[in-house]
């Protein structure tokens, strides 16, 4: 028997990525009440041609609910370097999540985590029962990859994805996808706000953990490493341990759903109807094209 292909979407990357791609050219798309609508728009028409390329039977959208999460609670620092989102963004994402449900795809979001989390927990929870793709920008998640689950991070276009596999990354990598999370806090990430070691860029990272393992391996290996890298490490060890819990994806929330729950059902002509009478021209008309 054929396993379930689950489809994981993470819609914030999706949001954001649409947004600024039409905003970029003063794009908004407006309803008629003069609300934008083109992050939205950009987000469903993304998701549509990532089902009809990957061809799942299961589907889910996982999004972050607001900026404060249990990162923020053991670090202040985490994402503070974000601008706020733009005035015509602010009202897209209700809508996002309103339209998803519209269209009869199932949302998921949890007060205090990201949509990472909740996308690493599906993964945990149904990584035996059925194969996995996960569409997001986002390279965190490579630490999610095993045999079942594959990763498509979005390239140019809707169509266009740089797809990982766990065989591909320890080909690239050197090391196991559960070891990224610490190679991520030797080197840190600018984008959410938090320092690893100061010093270490990516290439030593990768290759202190391909040489030793894990933080641990590292910090008792630290007499045989060069003196400048000893040094860094052994200042700044409290930061690393901090950027670890940082950068690891929590996979224990609870997901109150059956996977049976998340399968697709046709798309109907009524529906793509409904969704244009709720304002939603550009989203029917690319859904009519392909289904």
């Amino acid at each position: 028997m054929t396993k379930p292909h689950l489809l994981i979407i993470d819609g914030m990357a999706l949001l954001f990525r649409s947004f600024f791609a039409s905003a970029a050219m003063n794009q908004f798309i407006r309803l008629e009440d003069g609300t934008p609508s083109n992050g939205v728009q950009g987000f469903a028409r993304h998701v549509l041609t990532a089902q009809n390329l990957i061809k799942p039977t299961h589907l889910a959208v996982c999004w972050d609910m607001g900026s404060q999460t249990f990162r923020n609670e053991i670090y202040d620092g985490y994402k503070a370097n974000r601008p706020a989102p733009p005035e015509e963004m602010l009202p897209q994402f209700d809508m996002a999540k309103d339209v998803s449900k519209l269209i009869g795809w199932k949302n998921f979001g949890t007060k205090g985590l990201e949509a990472d989390d909740l996308i690493g927990s599906m993964v945990e929870k149904w990584k035996d029962d059925a194969q996995i793709t996960v569409v997001s920008g986002d390279k965190d998640l490579l630490q999610l990859l095993n045999p079942s689950t594959t990763i498509a991070f979005t390239k140019k276009g809707y169509t266009e994805y740089d797809v990982y596999t766990e065989a591909r990354f320890v080909e690239e990598y050197g090391i196991s996808p559960k070891q990224f999370a610490e190679v991520k806090a030797f080197m840190g990430d600018s984008s959410d706000g938090y320092p690893g070691v100061k010093g270490i860029g990516p290439k030593t990272a990768l290759q202190l953990i391909q040489n030793h393992g894990s933080i641990n391996g590292v910090l008792a290996a630290l007499p045989t490493l060069k003196p400048g890298q000893r040094t860094k490490i052994s200042e700044n060890e409290e930061m690393l341990r901090l950027s670890h819990k940082l950068a690891m994806i929590h996979c224990e929330a609870e997901i109150a759903a059956d996977l049976e729950s998340l399968r697709l059902t046709e798309y109907t002509p009524a529906l793509f109807n409904t969704v244009e009478e709720h304002g939603y021209r550009l989203i029917a008309k690319h859904a009519r094209s392909i289904y």
